[in-house]
Order: C-alpha cells, then structure tokens, then sequence
C-alpha cells in the first residue's frame, strides 16, 4: 500500500504517540471527531495499526519500520493479553507445519494446564486473530484455517504492562 505524504506524516504520528487514543490523535491531527480519526485510520492507515486489549490504538512492526523509527532494528515490544501469551508461546514456528485452533488449545493446555484452565476453542481463535492483526502470527488455508508464527520467536519482544 503506497501511502500519501499526509498519510505517511499521520502514521509517525501514530508510532510516536503510541499507544494511544482517537481523542489524542484528533487533537493532533486537527480532526473534528473521534468519529473522523477512527475514519481516517480504516480509510487510508488499515494496515498499519491495531487495538490492543484496553482498545489503545498501536502501531505494527511494520509501520514502525516504514516511519523509520529508530527502535525498529531492534524486536518490536509487542502488548499481549494473558490468552495471547499462551497461544504465542506454543504456536508453531515459521518453518514449522501451521496448527489448527484446536491443535493450539491441545498445545497451551498440554504446555500450561491450570493456567489454560477456561479455556476454549473460542478464545484460541480470538487469540491467533489478533495475533495476525500485530502481524505475528501468518494463516495457512488447508482444509481448515491453520496458523504459525510469521516470524522467528526470538525477534519478538513480549512488552511487560
């Protein structure tokens, strides 16, 4: 996606100000409404960002490498929930054979047992959903969905709260 000069001045914006809120960005983009960012982001910056779990508006791995921030050599500190963190721990590797939802919920449950406890099919599949959204975790369609992580684990950074 090639961005406009406004877009790409925007997008900094977001990376710096990260993480952020719409009203925060309305002030600094002279926007008349939250309503008008929130519109904005969906129309021209999509792919370059996501909510967190407190609905804080972050920036990708991606977008901080495209602004050129000066921590985007290093692994980006990306903030996941405590379900996001189980699926990111047993999730297939980028070499390895991608995993159904409910081939991840076997792996956290075997990997973490009481810590897994409550959890469903449903929550691994929210989990690797949002997982893809940070731009971590990559699908694969077989006959079902299957998912991996889309890079080396090591150069992901887990952002303490």
């Amino acid at each position: 996606m090639t961005l406009s000069a406004e877009a790409h001045e925007r997008l900094a914006d977001l990376v710096a100000l990260q993480p952020t809120k719409n009203s925060d960005l309305q002030d600094r983009w002279g926007l008349d409404s939250g309503s008008a960012v929130h519109q904005y982001l969906e129309s021209h910056l999509r792919e370059y960002y996501y909510r967190d779990e407190d609905s804080m508006i972050r920036a990708t791995a991606e977008a901080s490498t495209l602004v050129g921030d000066d921590d985007a050599d290093e692994a980006p500190a990306v903030h996941m929930s405590d379900t996001e963190r189980l699926v990111f721990d047993v999730i297939a590797g980028p070499e390895d054979r991608s995993q159904s939802v409910v081939s991840v919920l076997h792996a956290v449950q075997d990997e973490h047992g009481a810590d897994a406890d409550g959890l469903d099919a449903g929550g691994v599949r929210r989990a690797l959903q949002t997982l893809k959204r940070k731009g971590i975790i990559e699908v694969e369609n077989r006959t079902v969905p299957t998912f991996r992580l889309a890079v080396p684990r090591q150069e992901v950074t887990v952002a303490d709260d």
